[in-house]
């Protein structure tokens, strides 16, 4: 914090002698080691110090010019804030952005939750153990091509000429094991596991190689499955996946855009089955990589996107929330153009379920674990995918591999036939999430 305090202290003192009145800068640094291995041996070993700094300032007809630099000593900002003074001559005059008005409101005070970064040989050591073991859980798997175990140190800071000033900091370790089979006659199957937390102490690496393991075995049966419509559960990871392609339904500026399945009026719309609710919640307990303000100083908070199937709120920042009559967010990324993106979804029970499913006793139904080509298989403005699935077919409990399918439908249409939202939330990176009951979606398959 003694850093960040120095620098607005700089930049206050050179945007006094330029005649800048009015500026703001927000930085990154990420401090990150990683590690990976290839049948017995190191792979690649990397370290890496990115920063990332972006300054803007406002002229006195406030318009404003944007530059981004990586050098934050004085002669660094100088440069910075004299270019982006200069760029602010061409900055747009219609709906020209401005501070959040809550980058000087007080906020509870942000932990320093950085930990110790282990050696590289220790990053190593554990991966080469992981391979090993999962190469020796089953004949049939014969490598884990794609593998990481990584370590990073994150930074954030805001700071503006009204005296705004947020600053923090954490770490986190991940790891991915992703495995690939080899049996005669059958085509090669693969299955994965990811993992993170604040360092690799605390690390699930026996979870992590459990979870690749039981899903590569469980892949290695495999039969066709007949097209049709089914009653389809999808995982935590499948579902996140596929409301986070169609994000654009909650994000305000992409609505401003013109670029969103949602407009201003659908606040308050039935957007869903009344048994989802959906939260943003970039503050949950279980997000390791929480942020406690974006990129504009505003302060993350819990924000209730569906509630009982209604669509509740958008996702703002100071920009959208200025023009659609409402209040800045937490979701604001700052560059050339203020963006909008969601943090960690929250999605739990809404209104209490008539029947309850189980897949202990349901009968033929496919249970979705992942989803692949979600940048090419969705068609974010018409609502429409047509995705390939990792999954099986289950009967009473009795799990069958799915040899290749794929899943297609309208993702409005598929809100809306909800029929069950467990209540055992699963942890995911992009947030928690129970797994979730459709009926009627469509499966081609042979």
């Amino acid at each position: 914090m003694t850093k960040i305090k120095e620098l607005a202290t700089s930049a206050e003192e050179i945007a006094k002698k330029l005649g800048i009145k009015k500026f703001d800068i927000y930085g990154s640094s990420i401090d990150e080691t990683s590690a990976q291995v290839d049948q017995g041996e190191p792979k690649q070993v990397k370290a890496s110090n990115r920063s990332s700094v972006t300054v803007r300032v406002w002229n006195d007809k406030q318009t404003v010019g944007v530059t981004s630099t990586t050098d934050t000593d004085p002669i660094g900002i100088e440069l910075a804030l004299k270019t982006a003074y200069e760029a602010s001559s061409f900055g747009v005059t219609e709906h020209a952005p401005d501070f959040s008005p809550e980058a000087t409101t007080s906020i509870p005070e942000v932990p320093q939750e950085q930990v110790s970064q282990a050696p590289v040989s220790r990053l190593l050591e554990t991966l080469l153990g992981a391979e090993k073991q999962l190469i020796d859980a089953h004949p049939a798997i014969t490598g884990v091509p794609y593998n990481g175990l990584s370590q990073r140190d994150i930074e954030r800071f805001y700071l503006n000429s009204e005296g705004a000033l947020r600053h923090e900091a954490r770490s986190y370790a991940s790891m991915y094991l992703y495995t690939k089979t080899e049996q005669e006659g059958k085509k090669p199957r693969s299955a994965g596991s990811f993992k993170m937390h604040r360092g690799l102490e605390q690390l699930d690496v026996p979870g992590c190689l459990q979870e690749a393991t039981e899903k590569t075995i469980s892949h290695l049966d495999y039969e066709k499955v007949k097209s049709g419509k089914y009653l389809v559960v999808f995982s935590a990871e499948a579902f996140l996946g596929l409301l986070n392609a169609f994000s654009n339904l909650f994000n305000a500026q992409s609505i401003l855009d013109k670029q969103s399945l949602s407009t201003p009026e659908s606040l308050g719309t039935k957007l869903a089955s009344p048994l989802l609710s959906v939260c943003d919640d970039g503050l949950h307990p279980e997000n390791i990589a929480a942020s406690y303000f974006d990129g504009e100083g505003t302060p993350t908070r819990r924000v209730p996107l569906i509630t009982e199937g209604v669509l509740t709120s958008f996702l703002h920042s100071a920009g959208t929330a200025k023009r659609l009559n409402a209040q800045p967010t937490g979701h604001a990324n700052l560059g050339a153009k203020v963006t909008v993106s969601p943090d960690f979804y929250h999605v739990f029970p809404g209104a209490t379920a008539e029947q309850e499913y189980s897949l202990d006793t349901a009968e033929n139904v496919i249970l979705i674990d992942d989803l692949h080509a979600l940048h090419a298989g969705v068609s974010s403005l018409e609502g429409s995918f047509s995705l390939p699935i990792d999954g099986w077919v289950v009967n009473k409990g009795k799990k069958t591999s799915i040899d290749s399918a794929t899943v297609a439908g309208d993702f409005r249409e598929l809100l809306q036939s909800i029929v069950f939202v467990e209540k055992e939330p699963e942890l995911t990176p992009g947030g928690v999430c129970p797994r979730i009951w459709v009926k009627g979606l469509s499966i081609t398959g042979e």
